[in-house]
């Protein structure tokens, strides 16, 4: 048992690893840490044809996020995907257009074209990233994953506390998840290189600040899959 109720202490789990407690709490530090189909799920942010296409590294991306993908599901971990839509003009509010208007470097309403509509070629997920019957997507019309979403009443209701996320891009949408996914009391794990990006120096800023802010947990997509591997290496057998 733990040390009882506002007591703090370091002790070593069933894994051999450090656990810090404090206050009838268990204080996840390192990615082993969280990496546990009970505590953690993934985010696949945006992997559409429309936003794929249009970075110059699309299919680098794509594999490094299949490779994620396929080692989160062999651990049973929970995937949630993320498609951006676009509202019709008609539906476009101030803040829409206005982001609208920037992305597409127009001056006036009348030049802003929705580029992810509903039923547009460019709004579907790629086909790499066809999810399974037990897998969930989400379509949002701001930046956050969070804002609009089921997806925080979804952790929550499965008793996630951690989510790690992949996808693109990182300095568009990604960070935002995470700063707001820190705030909502979640523990981010950002998959450096499985996050692709439009503009090289904006993304390294984006990863900059996140370090220096300290919520989420900083990783890649060899040191993440040896963590999944080791959820399927330990499962009980008959047990997938």
């Amino acid at each position: 048992m733990g040390p009882p109720f506002g007591r703090m202490a370091v002790g070593t789990s069933l894994r051999g690893i450090i656990v810090h407690r404090a206050f009838g709490l268990d204080i996840p530090q390192t990615l082993e840490d969280v990496c546990d189909p009970t505590r953690l799920a993934l985010v696949v942010y945006d992997m559409q044809v429309g936003i794929v296409n249009q970075i110059k590294n699309g299919q680098e991306i794509t594999n490094k996020v299949l490779q994620v993908l396929e080692a989160a599901r062999g651990a049973g971990i929970r995937v949630f995907f993320t498609r951006h839509m676009s509202l019709p003009k008609e539906l476009m509010g101030v803040s829409q257009l206005r982001t609208a208007m920037a992305w597409q470097r127009v001056t006036s309403v009348s030049e802003v074209k929705p580029w992810f509509l509903r039923d547009a070629p460019g709004f579907h997920l790629i086909p790499e990233m066809t999810p399974l019957p037990s897998e969930a997507v989400f379509d949002k019309i701001m930046m956050s994953a969070f804002e609009g979403t089921p997806l925080d009443i979804a952790l929550r209701d499965c008793g996630i506390d951690a989510f790690a996320i992949v996808g693109i891009a990182m300095e568009i949408g990604i960070e935002p998840t995470v700063r707001h996914g820190a705030d909502l009391g979640y523990i981010p794990v950002l998959v450096v290189d499985a996050c692709g990006y439009g503009h090289q120096d904006a993304a390294a800023r984006s990863v900059a600040s996140l370090t220096f802010a300290g919520d989420a947990l900083l990783t890649d997509v060899e040191a993440i899959n040896a963590q999944f591997r080791r959820i399927r290496s330990s499962a009980p057998p008959g047990i997938e």
